[in-house]
């Protein structure tokens, strides 16, 4: 049976009252409470009807200004509250400064379990109290309502996987994301910044398998030669991932690129290898260029006349020369070139 389909949840804006006009109202109620008992001097007090009056009309007042009083709130630039009234979402306040809203809004969104993050104690340590131990395993985090929405780094760790062509690699990332919807940050998953570190994980790991390390075939990007297009392309990828956590994704840079260490030798030397017939290509093609330069140039002036037993020895000598890895020796020819 195919379950529901999930409606995301959409932000609205809305404005908190002025937390100043409350203010000064909730300074007068808490002076008008001590007023209305100073009324207690002026009335008879065997008439108990306008006495027990007053006095409830005093803890009225009064705790109408306690109630004000636990109603206001600030944000700061690029901050922002999710107002929650008994499971019910209200809006998002976005304006900066002193506000106030009214009391019964949630101040928590719920608890997320700790992580763990310590390994269990050894049989050498301490013991420690079953209450204890129940106390570290229901350990919970309480998010707030209240939600930054400034540029957030996140620096993946160091992900050994494998490249298009099966050999492993480390590759990592940073990954600038800010909060772009409030009302799905809270409410469309659980986490939104354990989202975030696990879908850049699996988004690393899909772009890494779709692209060679480097030597790809003609024109086809890799790794290590299109850092600028893998950066767009998992930006691509992340945002597609974290769109509905109402996450945005402001850049991503590849921080880390290498092989393996169980392979980065044997690459090494093939790197190296590839560098230098790379290197020989172009000696001898120069090569091969200034000796036809030569030739032509001693023709042209009727330097000499060579025939092509002649011609095919200079040839010879001059690729010799132009390619050879140390300086040449002269050697002095003092008979013919046939002799």
């Amino acid at each position: 049976m195919p379950g529901a389909s999930h409606t995301p949840t959409t932000e609205k804006h809305v404005h908190a009252v002025s937390g100043w006009s409350m203010l000064f109202l909730d300074i007068v109620l808490f002076l008008t409470a001590p007023a209305c008992l100073l009324l207690l001097a002026k009335i008879d007090l065997n008439i108990v009807s306008s006495v027990l009056s007053v006095v409830v009309l005093a803890a009225l007042v009064l705790l109408l200004a306690i109630f004000i009083a636990c109603g206001f709130f600030t944000l700061q630039p690029n901050e922002a509250r999710v107002l929650i009234l008994f499971g019910h979402y209200k809006g998002s306040v976005h304006d900066s400064g002193f506000h106030w809203a009214n009391p019964f809004y949630a101040r928590s969104r719920g608890v997320v379990p700790a992580k763990a993050g310590s390994a269990p104690p050894s049989a050498s340590s301490p013991r420690i109290g079953m209450g204890r131990l129940q106390a570290l395993a229901s350990a919970a985090q309480t998010l707030s309502t209240k939600l930054s929405l400034r540029a957030n780094n996140f620096n993946t760790d160091t992900l050994k996987v494998n490249d298009k062509r099966g050999n492993p690699i480390e590759i990592a990332a940073v990954i600038v994301w800010r909060v772009h919807d409030t009302a799905q940050v809270v409410f469309d998953v659980e986490d939104y910044r354990t989202y975030v570190e696990m879908q850049s994980e699996s988004a690393i790991r899909s772009i890494a398998s779709r692209y060679a390390y480097d030597h790809g075939d003609e024109h086809e990007l890799t790794l290590r030669g299109g850092a600028d297009e893998i950066s767009v392309a998992l930006k691509d990828e992340l945002q597609m991932r974290l769109a509905k956590a109402g996450v945005q994704i402001e850049e991503t840079r590849l921080t880390h690129l290498a092989y393996a260490p169980e392979i980065a030798p044997v690459m090494l030397r093939r790197q190296q290898a590839e560098a230098i017939i790379s290197a020989r290509q172009i000696i001898v093609q120069n090569a091969v260029g200034m000796v036809h330069m030569a030739l032509d140039e001693l023709d042209k002036k009727n330097v000499v006349k060579l025939d092509d037993e002649r011609r095919a020895a200079m040839v010879s000598n001059l690729l010799v020369v132009l390619c050879g890895q140390s300086d040449p020796s002269p050697v002095i020819n003092t008979g013919t070139l046939y002799s």
